[in-house]
């Protein structure tokens, strides 16, 4: 399995504003989970009846071919949860994927362990993964390597440029290491 986040590695939201990285396309969405978070925004700046922004998300459509065509079943690993297959699988070319919820509200760190890190482990019931993220760390490789039987990849994505030809070489590397 191939656990996949978004904002970071798809959506590389940590780059310049106004510099979009290449071969990236702008696109700007209106989730219901964007417009409630804007809306509750808005009221307590004192401004309710403005109406909220899109979000900005960049994604590179050569994206979704190079995920399908890594030896994994993907997962979404992502707080957008099903907004993900609702509004970024589509621009992507994927198809629609299981998505891994999360507890509301979100755990607080543990030890430097992200919040993440030991719901995927719960979800993976055993078996082999591989997830990319912005927000793993070397605490959440160790954590996992005590919790986990099964290999496991965990991939930091740089969140200024997302994922990259070297990200992909990886998983697929990391994918023949268990054939």
């Amino acid at each position: 399995m191939l656990l996949i986040d978004v904002d970071g590695p798809l959506n590389p939201n940590a780059a310049k504003p106004y510099r979009r990285p290449e071969g990236y396309e702008t696109h700007w969405l209106m989730t219901p989970q964007w417009e409630a978070a804007e809306r509750r925004r808005l009221r307590a700046w004192g401004l309710p009846n403005k109406a909220p922004k899109p979000l900005r998300v960049w994604l590179n459509p050569a994206h979704g071919p190079a995920l399908t065509a890594l030896p994994f079943d993907l997962v979404w690993a992502t707080t957008w949860e099903e907004e993900a297959n609702d509004f970024l699988a589509p621009l992507l070319g994927l198809p629609t994927l299981p998505v891994i919820t999360w507890p509301d509200p979100r755990p607080q760190p543990d030890d430097g362990v992200f919040w993440k890190t030991s719901k995927i482990v719960s979800w993976a019931q055993g078996r082999p993964f591989a997830w990319v993220d912005d927000n793993i760390t070397d605490a959440d490789r160790t954590w996992v390597q005590a919790h986990h039987p099964a290999p496991a990849l965990l991939r930091h994505i740089d969140p200024t440029i997302g994922l990259t030809a070297d990200d992909f070489a990886a998983l697929a590397d990391w994918a023949r290491l268990l054939v």
